[in-house]
């Protein structure tokens, strides 16, 4: 993949998890307030869930688009250095598929799996 495909893709990833990471914190902010109003009553509500567990879903969501957004970061210093599309592992080719699925992929298919096997 060439640079400016490149930057242009890992932009538009950005973009999408910071308007994601916008709304989920808009959304967290209702629910703090919601949570504030000594009116309501989400624990004994059988028909939906808690503010407590509506709020753990989005802090944990807000999280996600972080680490998300960092990586993008990373991958775009990566373009800069014009290492973007070599895995951080073996040193080969990251495959135009992957990066094109994954824009901040930092590593190829192969060793991403040797990594995915060791967890379990």
């Amino acid at each position: 993949m060439d640079r400016d495909r490149a930057r242009a893709a890992l932009a538009d990833e950005r973009a999408e998890t910071q308007a994601l990471l916008t709304t989920m914190t808009a959304r967290l902010s209702s629910v703090v307030d919601a949570g504030a109003d000594a009116s309501s009553d989400d624990e004994h509500d059988p028909e939906g869930s808690t503010l407590a567990f509506e709020r753990g879903q989005l802090v944990a969501q807000i999280e996600r688009s972080r680490v998300r957004i960092a990586e993008v970061d990373a991958a775009l210093l990566r373009v800069d250095a014009q290492t973007y599309g070599r895995c951080e592992n073996c040193g080969g080719d990251i495959a135009e598929a992957r990066l094109e699925a994954l824009p901040a992929a930092r590593l190829c298919i192969s060793c991403a799996s040797k990594r995915s096997n060791r967890r379990w």
